[in-house]
């Protein structure tokens, strides 16, 4: 089998797909003679993830062989650590369309171009073993593993990735950074040692002392990197969160830190996941990264029970993070003590102590049932931002897009 997703990067540095501006030019004119892939939201992030270095070594979407080690290892057929697939699937008339030796023209929802991949490589993978092998499970309660066998169409294909430019995000510009651009900043700022936080939710109170002691512990700055590509339904729209992560920058010291969007798809894939974000912190530039409790979890099944342990993903990333390049910094849940006004570790609340916190599910149920949100929990300018933009009654999930051809 063909392996044409992962190639040495000169100097050990990061993957950049891009092709220069006349380039570009040309390759869109090529692009118009080609059948067509309409990329769903989730493959338009992993292709700007590749065509940036975000997901440095990947240069393309990954090849059988890649695929079945990553599945199977959590490693690319050279043995490079990586424990996500990233795979383009296409429905049975594209991969007809564009098999190995032919071309296939990736556009954006609106119909511009995003890519041209020369397909190499078109397979029908297993699906139900890739949810158990990736997931830990083929129950479709879990979001990962039900995107997967409900939404996933029935071939991968792969190939020579070319890409004239990075999709265009009219909305949040200034916040969204290359990792070229991230290190870059560090640099001009100083900046030797970093601390990445991913997040997924708007950022309270805890998460404000959480990042803090971090910084403080590692004798760093912080990099605020949340997501903003799909992640799970219910979750708050990443406009509403980006403004609340605005609010949340005056309560940092001066200077200390930086905001940044990432473009990412989310798997809610657990402790693999929880691996995966460290090695795309680490591209970006950041020395230090924070693993919270249940990270990437997707919360539990039809009986109650969590599809992974609270602190399962702490302990890969702990057998990992010398591979990775990256020092991983583990804390337990906080939580908050009124009769200290401060907030601790869990596993440092005095016997018989009260100490209250609020999870992401009662935070979307107490906007849904127009509750006050304590300022003990969250930043009065954030919670009227809450209130404002997610008012009382039911808010169902909305589907992800589908691909189109054309």
């Amino acid at each position: 089998m063909s392996v044409t997703t992962i190639r040495p990067v000169p100097g050990g540095g990061l993957v950049d797909l891009v092709s220069p501006a006349g380039e570009a030019a040309g390759l869109a004119r090529h692009a118009r003679t080609l059948p067509s892939w309409r990329l769903t939201r989730r493959q338009r992030c992993d292709l700007e993830l590749l065509a940036c270095g975000g997901f440095s070594p990947l240069r393309s979407f990954m090849g059988a062989e890649d695929y079945a080690r990553v599945c199977e290892s959590m490693r690319l057929a050279d043995g490079t650590l990586w424990p996500i697939p990233v795979t383009l699937d296409v429905p049975d008339e594209v991969a007809g369309a564009g098999p190995p030796g032919r071309s296939l023209a990736l556009r954006d929802h609106d119909g511009s171009l995003l890519g041209v991949l020369h397909v190499t490589e078109s397979w029908r993978p297993d699906l139900a073993a890739e949810a158990v092998a990736v997931f830990g499970t083929d129950d479709p309660a879990h979001a990962g593993a039900g995107y997967l066998l409900r939404h996933t169409h029935p071939w991968y294909v792969t190939g020579d990735l070319e890409v004239p430019g990075l999709p265009r995000h009219p909305e949040l510009t200034r916040f969204r950074r290359t990792p070229a651009q991230v290190r870059a900043e560090f640099q001009r700022r100083g900046w030797g040692r970093v601390v990445a936080f991913q997040t997924r939710n708007p950022l309270h109170r805890a998460h404000l002392e959480l990042t803090l002691r971090a910084a403080r512990e590692a004798d760093a700055h912080l990099l605020l990197h949340p997501v903003v590509g799909p992640t799970k339904a219910g979750d708050i729209d990443p406009r509403i969160r980006v403004r609340c992560y605005q609010a949340i920058l005056r309560h940092y010291p001066p200077g200390r830190v930086l905001l940044s969007l990432l473009p990412l798809a989310m798997r809610m894939a657990g402790p693999r996941e929880a691996l995966w974000h460290a090695i795309i912190r680490k591209n970006y530039g950041a020395t230090h990264f924070i693993v919270g409790r249940d990270h990437a979890g997707p919360g539990v099944d039809a009986a109650g029970q969590p599809f992974y342990q609270p602190y399962a993903a702490q302990e890969l990333l702990r057998r990992h993070a010398g591979e990775v390049g990256i020092r991983v910094m583990t804390f337990r849940r906080l939580v908050y003590l009124p009769a200290r006004g401060a907030y601790l570790p869990e596993d440092e609340v005095p016997p018989g102590a009260e100490a209250f916190a609020i999870s992401g599910t009662e935070l979307r149920q107490r906007l849904r049932e127009g509750r006050d949100l304590p300022a003990w929990f969250t930043p009065p300018e954030i919670a009227a931002e809450l209130r404002r933009a997610c008012p009382p009654g039911p808010r169902p999930g909305r589907p992800e897009p589908e691909g189109q051809s054309g």
